[in-house]
C-alpha cells in the first residue's frame, strides 16, 4: 500500500478543529477505556489499519487486557465488557453501519439508560469523529507504523 497524500502536511489548519475535538473527548468525563474501545471497534468495522494500530496500542499503554482487545469484535458473546461498554459498542456499530442499521431504538434506549444526555452527545460525536478519521486514513492510504517500519527495513 502506498500513501496517496500526507493530509496533515497538505492542510494542517483543516485538521486543527478535529484535533481539538479529540482533546474534548478525552476531557469529557467518559472513561478512557470506553473512548478507546469505541474508536477501536469502529476502526475494526471500517477496516482502518492505521486507526486499529493506534487505538490498540493506546489501550495497551493504559493497561487494557489483551483478551478484551482481541475479543472486541465478538463483544456480544463475551462477559468481559460492562453494561455501559456494551451499550456504547452497540451504538458504535449502529452508527458506523447506519446505512443498514437505521440506528435502532433498542440501541439508543440502552445508551439513554446508562449515559447522561451530555454523555450521549459526546458518545455520538465520538463515533462520528472516529468514522471521519477512518475515512481520511483509508482514503489517503495512511500506512500504520508497523508497515512504515517494515518498508524502511
Amino acid at each position: 500500500m502506498t500513501q496517496r497524500l500526507d493530509h496533515f502536511a497538505a492542510a494542517p489548519d483543516l485538521f486543527q478543529p478535529m484535533l481539538e475535538q479529540e482533546k474534548l473527548f478525552m476531557d469529557s468525563g467518559l472513561e478512557h477505556s470506553l473512548v478507546e474501545l469505541v474508536k477501536l471497534r469502529a476502526s475494526q468495522i471500517n477496516g482502518c489499519a492505521f486507526c486499529i494500530h493506534m487505538h490498540s496500542h493506546d489501550l495497551r499503554a493504559h493497561g487494557e487486557s489483551e483478551d478484551r482487545m482481541q475479543l472486541l469484535n465478538a463483544w456480544r458473546e463475551s462477559s468481559l465488557y460492562s453494561d455501559r461498554e456494551r451499550a456504547a459498542l452497540a451504538w458504535t456499530e449502529a452508527l458506523t453501519r447506519v446505512e443498514t442499521s437505521g440506528a435502532p431504538d433498542a440501541d439508543y434506549e440502552a445508551v439513554a439508560q446508562l449515559f447522561s444526555p451530555r454523555e450521549q452527545v459526546v458518545l455520538t460525536l465520538l463515533i462520528s469523529a472516529i468514522n471521519a478519521w477512518n475515512r481520511i486514513a483509508i482514503g489517503f492510504r495512511t500506512p500504520h507504523p508497523a508497515a512504515q517500519e517494515a518498508n524502511a527495513a
